[in-house]
């Protein structure tokens, strides 16, 4: 017999199911020391409002479409935000919301 989800764990499933994808991790890993997986960019500072999306997508070694869709899966789960300067959409990991889910981790 399937095990029912208790109501405590349903907002955490689209986390989990973001995370559940080796390139979506290595966008967080990147993200979380940008400084250093990333050059210095021309618009917007790669700390204060985040790593360009094409940067992203090229670290990756993926397509603009690919690399779009995990960025928005991200962001929908919370785990990451956009931010638009320009004509460019910059990315940064929510700190928060990972401290959370390693939080809710640990009653697994």
């Amino acid at each position: 017999m399937p095990r029912r989800t208790s109501r405590s764990t349903l907002p955490y499933l689209p986390i989990v199911k973001a995370l559940a994808s080796d390139k979506r991790l290595l966008i967080l890993h990147y993200l979380k020391e940008p400084t250093h997986h990333f050059p210095k960019q021309v618009d917007g500072d790669l700390v204060e409002d985040g790593v360009c999306a094409d940067f992203i997508r090229d670290k990756l070694g993926v397509s603009a479409a690919t690399a779009t869709q995990h960025l928005k899966v991200l962001a929908a789960a919370g785990l990451v935000r956009g931010k638009r300067i320009k004509q460019w959409t910059f990315f940064k990991r929510c700190d928060d919301v990972i401290a959370s889910v390693r939080l809710f981790s640990d009653t697994l």
